[in-house]
């Protein structure tokens, strides 16, 4: 997958893009219905467990969760979302290709929601030649293929 050629920089084969994109918005769709069924069950828990009580911090829910289980999961052993996983996906450190850091994971995961207010942002990745979007090269995060 990489090798390196100084000590700083990882260059990473052509076929590690192969298809990335495709498979990073059946990922994300994927990864849509988990962080949905994660935020209802603590919505719920919340909201019986309180009587209705925590109804007001409720609104920021889905975000939070969202965030969480992005960096967690990215900076974690498997180096990528449920979704990322099941399309043979990794996230790793651009400049290192190591694993990705909780900081980094959820600042991509935070740049990607922003982008959604700016559509137009999501152009970068078609002018990039390694399919990286906006919030993967403001992270210092690329995603690839994963390597068997």
């Amino acid at each position: 997958m990489s090798g390196a050629v100084s000590d700083t920089t990882v260059v990473y084969a052509g076929d590690s893009f192969a298809g990335v994109r495709t498979r990073r918005v059946l990922a994300w769709m994927i990864d849509a219905c988990v962080v949905a069924l994660f935020t209802s069950l603590i919505w719920l828990a919340l909201t019986v467990g309180t009587l209705g009580l925590s109804l007001f911090i409720l609104p920021p829910l889905f975000p939070t969760v969202a965030v969480l289980y992005h960096a967690t999961t990215v900076s974690g052993s498997g180096r990528g979302t449920w979704g990322m996983r099941a399309f043979d996906l990794e996230v790793l450190d651009y400049s290192t290709g190591e694993r990705a850091s909780f900081v980094q994971a959820a600042a991509q995961s935070i740049l990607f929601y922003v982008s959604w207010a700016m559509p137009l942002l999501f152009i970068v990745t078609l002018l990039e030649n390694e399919k990286r979007y906006l919030h993967d090269l403001l992270s210092s995060l690329v995603v690839v293929r994963r390597t068997r």
